[in-house]
């Protein structure tokens, strides 16, 4: 099923930190290499993105807020991946 390795990730984050001060708010973000959110990361950029339309005026902040996200997560897939690779260095 397409996302059940997020929700699954969302899961196991909810777990390992249900014993953080209840002073922070705790949202887990679930994301797959390949794309697909965890539904707790999706509620929480659909509310950041509405805020940050509210904010801006700008009906198009929504979807550079998204578009930001994904390209740092594609970095830090290819850091990792590039990580891997002997006598290479990432830039």
């Amino acid at each position: 099923m397409v996302g059940a390795a997020a929700t699954s990730a969302e899961q196991a984050k909810r777990r390992k930190y249900e014993n953080l001060d209840s002073s922070f708010f705790f949202v887990p973000f679930g994301v797959e290499t390949l794309g697909p959110w965890g539904p707790e990361a999706r509620a929480l950029f659909k509310g950041l993105s509405k805020r940050v339309i509210e904010s801006t005026g700008d009906p198009r902040a929504g979807s550079y807020l998204g578009q930001r996200i994904s390209l740092a997560i594609q970095r830090g897939n290819a850091a990792s991946i590039l990580g891997t690779v002997p006598g290479f260095e990432a830039v």
